[in-house]
């Protein structure tokens, strides 16, 4: 059985975790011993580290030799991806990653593309420009860098949540498609890719809470704003979304 390395197996890692641990030996990382040994119960390797925001003693990951792959989910883009400089942090993980030669992934944000309205794609922000991706590429040319859109499903629903600017159109994605597109992108040993990983629909929040609770919209239908565009995905993966509409991420077997 091959062997995927999680970095950091909080609420996305765990979800991709469980949708490959029948294929894939699971060896995760996180930062807390209450939630190694809740890992542990799931059956996966888990590791004890954390990545500060200032230099520590951290030693090369001694499994990673090992991994056909590697899952980077820490954060190194600030909050809603602000470009706040964490090298010290960025330092930490180089070190715990050693020289590893596999298959990468980085779990980046759209929050790289700036706050215009226009349709986003990978091409109007190079990796090399964005500081908390591109320390990843320089040193492993072979990863892939994912820029997740607002990560969603489960009870995390725009209903739950207390929101402002209901006119504003939204980026978001289902934990699902991710989950697929890892999938789809280890099958085909991907590397050296940057996609963005959002559903291609957006409604604006307010559409969105008044579908998740049933309610209807009367609101005008805009369709200017800040939007990213995943269709280098769909087109290089020929990949298709299970969620493809924010307005429905609330119901299961769409």
């Amino acid at each position: 059985m091959k062997k995927l390395g999680i970095i950091g197996c909080g609420w996305l890692g765990n979800h991709i975790a469980e949708r490959l641990s029948d294929r894939y030996e699971i060896f995760a990382t996180t930062t807390t011993q209450s939630k190694v040994e809740g890992l542990n119960s799931k059956g996966f390797q888990t590791t004890l580290v954390d990545f500060p925001d200032n230099i520590s003693e951290i030693t090369e990951w001694e499994v990673a030799v090992q991994l056909d792959a590697i899952i980077i989910t820490v954060p190194f883009s600030g909050i809603k991806g602000a470009q706040i400089s964490m090298k010290d942090r960025q330092e930490n993980l180089l070190k715990f990653l050693g020289d590893y030669k596999g298959q990468l992934f980085l779990m980046s944000s759209t929050g790289v593309y700036p706050q215009q309205e226009k349709d986003f794609t990978e091409d109007d922000q190079p990796t090399a420009n964005v500081e908390s991706e591109g320390f990843i590429t320089e040193k492993f040319p072979q990863a892939n860098v994912l820029r997740l859109a607002g990560l969603m499903g489960d009870q995390r629903l725009l209903k739950n949540y207390n929101i402002s600017q209901l006119d504003q159109l939204v980026n978001h994605i289902h934990y699902a498609d991710i989950c697929s597109v890892v999938e789809k992108m280890l099958d085909n040993q991907s590397q050296s890719k940057v996609y963005n990983v959002v559903a291609p629909v957006h409604p604006n929040k307010e559409e969105v809470i008044n579908a998740q609770k049933d309610l209807p919209y009367e609101g005008e239908r805009t369709t200017t704003g800040r939007t990213i565009s995943p269709a280098k995905l769909i087109s290089e993966l020929n990949f298709e979304f299970q969620y493809p509409d924010p307005r429905y991420f609330h119901l299961e077997n769409v």
